[in-house]
C-alpha cells in the first residue's frame, strides 16, 4: 500500500512538472548548452554567421540576444523569457535564434551601443531591423522582464515584415 501511494505521488509530481513547459511539436529535445538557459528546447545557432545562413536558407528572421552570464538584468530577463511558453513557441516555429555572451565584429548589431541585455532582429536578406526597438530612448534594443508583451509584439512585427517586404 505504501509503495503504491509513493509511486502514485512520484508520477503526479513528475507529470505536473512537464505540463507547465513548452514542448516543441517534434517532441521533447535534449537541452543544448548553446541555450545558456534561455530556452532549452530551442535549436540555437552557434555563431552569428551560422545564424545568418540558417535565416537565409529557412527564410526566417534571426533574433540575436546579447547578454552576460553574471549580469543581474540579464538573469532577470532570462528567467521570465525561458518560462514564457508563448515566446518559446514563437521562437521555435518562426525564428532562428542566437544568444551571444560576446560582441560580434558586425557594427550593425550595436547601432546604439554595446549594452546587455540587447535583442536585435535580422531578416533573411541579412538586414538588421533597426526599426524594431524596445521602449527606451537611450537603450533602444533593451528589454526588461516587464517588457515581454512588447517583445512578443516586436517578434510578431519581425514576422509580419518578413512576409510583407520579402
Amino acid at each position: 500500500m505504501m509503495k503504491a501511494s509513493l509511486s502514485l505521488l512520484l508520477v503526479l509530481v513528475a507529470g505536473s512538472c512537464t505540463f507547465g513547459k513548452y514542448i516543441p511539436k517534434s517532441g521533447k529535445r535534449v537541452p543544448q548548452t548553446l541555450s545558456r538557459g534561455w530556452g532549452d528546447q530551442l535549436i540555437w545557432a552557434q555563431t552569428y554567421e551560422e545564424g545568418l545562413y540558417w535565416a537565409r536558407s529557412r527564410n526566417k528572421p534571426l533574433m540575436v540576444l546579447f547578454h552576460l552570464e553574471d549580469c543581474p538584468h540579464c538573469l532577470a530577463l532570462k528567467k521570465v523569457f525561458a518560462d514564457n511558453d508563448n515566446i518559446q513557441r514563437i521562437l521555435d516555429e518562426d525564428f532562428v535564434v542566437l544568444n551571444l555572451v560576446y560582441e560580434t565584429t558586425d557594427k550593425h548589431l550595436s547601432p546604439d551601443g554595446q549594452y546587455v541585455p540587447r535583442i536585435i532582429f535580422v531578416d533573411p536578406s541579412m538586414t538588421v531591423r533597426a526599426d524594431i526597438t524596445g521602449r527606451y530612448n537611450n537603450r533602444m534594443y533593451a528589454y526588461e522582464p516587464e517588457d515581454l508583451k512588447l517583445l512578443v509584439s516586436n517578434m510578431q512585427k519581425a514576422k509580419k515584415l518578413l512576409k510583407s517586404e520579402l
